[in-house]
């Protein structure tokens, strides 16, 4: 081969090159700037098959070994053709934090993955970034036209389930009406009360006198006075703001006028811990608080130690009831208000969830082949047909219709094996723990059977302003790491320190050095982290 033909073959080569370089860096440049659908959305069909990761809630786990048991998956698989092989974490709490971690960690992940996607570490950008998981701004649009409705119906929930990014990450888990929205608050002994002539205490002091009164007036009447007065768990002030509240903040992080503060530095913190210290010297505050779980705590219940409490409606109020219906036919429970400090007035929080807060969300995997037809898959539970079968499960069997309302058969309200409302319910359907879908309200008219579980939405609604609380912000990937490192070290401490302080085990002299101690921890920059993170919220 002449020389000048080589050199016009190499020129050549090298043009072509170029060339195909430089349309793949611009068709990958255009990817990652908007990702599209790749398929004509009629072209899509339902998955064949789906693996899914997801916590098996007790309320199934008492009679299933797995979701597929579910009414509600029976007939997804018939409506769909799409088989799915569940992969369920062992433990509860903490346990299921650890092993999603490990399985993120691993890498070897299943096509779609149930959990609080807003709260995982770095947050959901950053799962998005390092594909981990998938953005599904353009997959919904395209695929997904009941849930892409509800978003356009809905700004407010499209605002709380889109990152500071602009990205939706996620299936949500989405409550249709207020009184959904409230589920927990204080419980207390009612027929206690009448016995020992007492009024229902709705401030703090009234507290205090309604507990002295139990532990030195002996309501079981067997001489032993061996009650109970109260029983909160450290996570139920910490987090929900129970009986901390009564003075104006939580513990934790709370805005005031749009003023991000951090409660557990504040003076009135110290009032808090100073009184929970007198009620555990007292023997007013259950002397095993810190270590109690809620199989201890049902014992209590059960072998009519506890007088008070802070529970659920479901599986608090209604549990106990039907535990203790056989066993003491006087036991009745009744809600409280949420405490304030005087009278007339309302505690600064009381439990109050939103329309979407984060839990029991589907994300798709960054290894799913398929993620436009999973997309479709999982649009079917936001359908009518969908609404119906997540919230109802199968007709006929669990549910009929009567003159348009979906009423829940005996099958469940009143189960042939005995079991209680919420393990008949986990048979069939999702609606009284969650899912991807939207929850409806006529579940729980259904639900809450007695009428001290309908007046507790209600009470503990009315008796908290809920002002102070905290929307759905997200931190970027470089603030959730700050944000992490900061936080996980300071919980530890303080999660010690609070219990100690409780306890009588550190004085409550020393509540500046442990208020200066969080600080030196980085406290002061994580409301900081906060601050920036709630303004970019209302900007969205």
């Amino acid at each position: 081969m002449a020389i000048r033909e080589m050199k016009t073959l190499l020129l050549s080569l090298l043009l072509f090159i170029f060339v195909v370089g430089c349309s793949n860096n611009e068709e990958a440049n255009q990817s990652e700037e908007v990702p599209e659908a790749t398929t004509n959305p009629e072209d899509v069909g339902y998955p064949d098959e789906i693996t899914y990761w997801t916590e098996l809630h007790p309320s199934v786990a008492n009679s299933l070994e797995d979701l597929n048991g579910v009414g509600v998956y029976q007939e997804l698989e018939k409506a769909t053709g799409t088989k799915v092989s569940f992969q369920h974490p062992s433990g509860e709490g903490t346990q299921i934090t650890e092993q999603f971690n490990l399985l993120i960690a691993s890498g070897n992940l299943p096509d779609v993955i149930e959990y609080n996607w807003h709260a995982v570490q770095r947050g959901p950008d950053n799962a998005i970034d390092s594909g981990t998981i998938i953005r599904l701004n353009e997959l919904i649009e395209a695929h997904a036209p009941n849930l892409s409705k509800y978003l356009e119906e809905n700004p407010e929930v499209k605002k709380s389930i889109t990152t500071d990014g602009g990205n939706i990450y996620a299936f949500p888990f989405l409550r249709s009406d207020e009184k959904l929205m409230v589920f927990m608050g204080p419980i207390i002994r009612q027929d206690w009360l009448d016995k020992l002539n007492l009024e229902m205490p709705t401030t703090i002091d009234e507290w205090e006198n309604v507990l002295r009164t139990i532990k030195d007036g002996d309501p079981n009447g067997n001489g032993e006075k061996d009650e109970i007065p109260l029983l909160l768990h450290p996570d139920q002030f910490k987090n929900l703001g129970a009986f901390a509240s009564a003075w104006g903040m939580t513990p934790m992080f709370y805005h005031e006028n749009g003023t991000v503060k951090f409660g557990s530095i504040q003076p009135e913190y110290k009032e808090f811990l100073s009184r929970m210290n007198s009620w555990y010297e007292d023997g007013l505050l259950d002397a095993d608080f810190a270590a109690t779980d809620l199989k201890l705590q049902d014992a209590k219940v059960t072998n009519n130690q506890l007088g008070s409490l802070y529970g659920y409606t479901g599986g608090g109020i209604g549990k106990y009831t039907g535990l203790m219906a056989d066993k003491n036919p006087e036991f009745k429970l009744a809600p409280a208000p949420n405490p304030s400090l005087k009278e007339g007035e309302k505690a600064a929080r009381g439990h109050r969830d939103f329309p979407y807060s984060g839990w029991h969300s589907v994300a798709i995997t960054g290894n799913a082949e398929n993620p436009e037809e999973i997309v479709k898959w999982l649009d079917y539970a936001y359908s009518e047909e969908g609404h119906f079968l997540f919230n109802f499960g199968v007709e006929g069997v669990s549910y009929e219709v009567e003159d348009g309302y979906p009423k829940y058969t005996d099958e469940v309200m009143e189960n042939p094996d005995g079991l209680p409302v919420s393990d008949a319910l986990g048979k069939y359907v999702r609606s009284s723990y969650g899912g991807p879908f939207i929850q409806d309200v006529r579940y729980l008219e259904q639900y809450l059977e007695l009428p001290e579980q309908k007046d507790a939405i209600q009470i503990w609604s009315d008796s908290a302003e809920n002002e102070i609380l905290l929307p759905l912000i997200t931190l970027t990937a470089e603030e959730s790491r700050e944000y992490a490192s900061i936080m996980s070290d300071l919980e530890t401490y303080y999660d010690e320190m609070v219990v100690k302080f409780i306890m009588g085990a550190e004085p409550l002299e020393n509540f500046d050095k442990f208020v200066e101690t969080l600080k030196g921890m980085g406290i002061e920059r994580a409301i900081e982290l906060q601050q920036a993170a709630l303004e970019r919220y209302e900007q969205r």
